[in-house]
């Protein structure tokens, strides 16, 4: 993929050149001022590293027996963040339309490292795992569902775009997908959740504005307090509801009772959903960069979780059980933290989006030193998206 330099967008620190700053002789004696950058928006961005590290937390927890699903946070963390970070890239996914340029970036950041990490992913734990995963591709494994989901998602978003009263359709085919039990391409848990992602295609920036008001952070935090307290009650709730991979027929449900608990579930998951992106900060913090790296930090950490499952963490948690959950959630973080830092997700990212990197020295290419400065763009977990609002 080549980019013209004469139509790469400004960049923080680097602006086009049709926006020069002129220096003058006559101001040049006046101090010279930082001018914070604007072509991010820094919400979105700690949104998108917060969510991303609840992901590696959550998959991490699952090394613990004794913290795993049967734990109330658990059950109260899987109620709102796969909801909440499938609504953030629906947002900023309003703008996809079938052109060639979004098609072939839909291709070269999403189909190609879906078919990368599925496979390297499989080779790592056929080989020093020795699981027995089935079939390729066709059936994503673990956390590759996303990026065959958002594929899906992208496909239908134009279509969603123009059909009236989107987010109603969006329930009504989730609410019926339910009856069906094909696992290709993760289709139960694509249509699942097809609302979030729908309502991030409705949604205005107007909306996060007033999510971010004193008064209403002040209810959304009595909100999850209340989801949390919840929790403590319903932790044994199958967690098929949870995952939204299951269907009706698998859950051992009728279809009716299937809708009746599949919408409780939905309406829960939007108001804790958010609820969370409310307290989230909006303005620029030191974390805030890392968050252009959360398709990194997706797409790796999986490696990190399988090897402390290979070296028997959860083993070590049953004798002290509180302190192994704590240094296991610890070192999630830290992991997600360590694979967004720019100086590893810059290099990790000639994974993530090999074709950029293999075009980069292509006459008309931009210089590779443009793929390593230019992080913002090219890492986040619509990764270089084109249909994000600028």
């Amino acid at each position: 993929m080549s980019i013209r330099p004469t139509e790469a967008p400004e960049r923080a620190g680097h602006p086009s050149s049709g926006h020069q700053v002129q220096h003058h002789e006559h101001t040049a004696a006046r101090p010279t001022r930082h001018v914070r950058p604007t072509s991010r928006d820094p919400f979105f961005d700690n949104a998108k590293l917060l969510l991303v590290t609840l992901v590696v937390v959550g998959h991490s927890w699952n090394l613990l027996p004794a913290a795993s699903t049967s734990s109330p946070v658990y059950t109260f963390l899987y109620a709102w963040h796969v909801p909440a970070f499938v609504l953030v890239t629906g947002y900023l996914s309003r703008s996809f339309s079938f052109t060639r340029r979004n098609l072939h970036k839909l291709v070269t950041t999403i189909v190609v490292p879906y078919l990368v990490f599925e496979t390297l992913l499989t080779l790592f734990r056929s080989t020093v795992g020795h699981e027995d995963l089935g079939m390729l591709y066709l059936s994503p494994h673990w956390p590759m569902w996303y990026l065959s989901a958002l594929f899906l998602w992208r496909l239908a978003t134009p279509v969603f775009r123009r059909v009236p009263h989107p987010l109603a359709l969006a329930v009504a085919v989730s609410l019926v997908g339910g009856l069906n039990t094909l696992d290709w391409l993760d289709l139960p848990r694509t249509l699942g959740l097809l609302p979030f992602f729908v309502a991030g295609l409705t949604m205005r920036r107007e909306h996060f504005e007033w999510l971010a008001q004193p008064r209403v952070r002040v209810v959304a935090a009595g909100l999850l307090a209340t989801g949390f307290v919840a929790a403590t009650f319903l932790h044994d709730v199958p967690k098929g509801w949870l995952y939204w991979r299951t269907g009706y027929p698998d859950l051992g449900v009728p279809f009716w009772l299937g809708v009746l608990c599949r919408a409780a579930v939905m309406a829960v998951a939007a108001t804790l959903a958010l609820s969370a992106l409310s307290l989230i900060p909006t303005s620029q913090r030191w974390f805030t960069p890392l968050g252009s790296a959360s398709l990194v930090v997706y797409l790796f950490h999986g490696f990190f979780v399988k090897a402390a499952e290979y070296a028997d963490v959860g083993g070590a948690s049953e004798h002290d059980p509180v302190t192994a959950f704590l240094l296991v959630t610890g070192a999630a973080v830290l992991v997600a933290l360590l694979l967004s830092a720019t100086p590893v997700a810059r290099r990790l990212n000639r994974l993530v989006d090999p074709i950029s990197t293999l075009t980069a020295d292509l006459p008309g290419a931009l210089h590779p030193s443009h793929h390593r400065v230019d992080t913002h763009r090219r890492l986040a977990l619509v990764h270089n998206d084109p249909t994000r609002s600028r």
